[in-house]
């Protein structure tokens, strides 16, 4: 058996043994974007560090818990906070929660990050729902011996973000009122910012949005079969789009500004979600 499925093994019946529940949905909480789980009802919450062979967050802005409760008439596993490859770990431990969810049966997947901005029609605050990824910056997490448990050695990636849930995303928020975009979103490795001509490369491949997550665990967990819908808020715009320097204060702080829309929105996929 693989080292790394003994490893999410383990992690996996530890948190089973924690939450006694059978979570349907899988959250992924990104920068400033941790509010959503303060909706849920009935929660356990547990500490990244507990969780064997799970790896910590030290990013500001990423609390390190696992938190599992219900919202609507859903039961969810949400991660509040993540791990990035510009943090020094191997890409196989960035998407190491993702073998662990799906051996937990979770089979749905909501991925969300803080953005910049590389359409000029974007503005920071707004809603962009991933449609696409552009991933050739990305250390494959598949590299290496195929694991079998999960998936096939040469996986499709035609419909990484399902088309299905986008449009439910669409439903919902024009139920809410909520001027949500759609786009292509780039990652790159971090942890500097991308410089104008990276941004302007970008541009000319066909990228709407750019970030250092979300595109590695996209990649594990189409390979795992799940259902993915991807979400990035829109932080600030990319390097050279404005004439201004950027921060990683202004991520955090805009995500808090997008708080209210952003679980609004989320809580109205997920209570609809099939």
């Amino acid at each position: 058996m693989d080292e790394r499925y003994k490893k999410a093994l383990k992690a996996a019946e530890y948190i089973r043994t924690r939450i006694n529940a059978n979570p349907e949905i899988g959250v992924v909480l990104g920068s400033g974007l941790g509010i959503f789980a303060d909706r849920f009802k009935e929660t356990v919450e547990i500490e990244y560090k507990d969780i064997p062979g799970f790896p910590v967050s030290t990013v500001k802005g990423h609390a390190g818990k696992l938190i599992c409760g219900s919202t609507g008439n859903k039961t969810v596993l949400a991660m509040k906070g993540r791990f990035h490859y510009y943090e020094g770990y191997d890409v196989s431990r960035v998407v190491f929660y993702v073998w662990v969810f799906r051996l937990l049966g979770i089979n749905n997947l909501l991925i969300t990050n803080a953005a910049g901005g590389i359409n000029k029609e974007f503005k920071p605050g707004d809603l962009m729902l991933i449609r696409d990824h552009i991933s050739f910056f990305a250390p494959s997490p598949l590299r290496g011996e195929n694991l079998n448990e999960f998936g096939e050695r040469f996986p499709d990636m035609t419909e990484v973000y399902s088309r299905k849930l986008i449009e439910l995303a669409r439903k919902v928020a024009r139920e809410l009122h909520i001027d949500i975009k759609e786009g292509v979103y780039a990652f790159t490795q971090g942890p500097m910012y991308e410089t104008p001509a990276e941004i302007r490369a970008l541009e000319v491949l066909g990228a709407d949005a750019v970030g250092m997550s979300t595109v590695p665990e996209t990649i594990a967990a189409k390979h795992a079969g799940m259902n993915i819908l991807g979400i990035s808020c829109i932080t600030n715009m990319a390097a050279g789009i404005l004439d201004k320097p950027l921060n990683h204060e202004e991520v955090v702080s805009a995500a808090k500004e997008s708080e209210h829309k952003f679980s609004s929105l989320v809580a109205g996929i997920i209570e609809r979600w099939e």
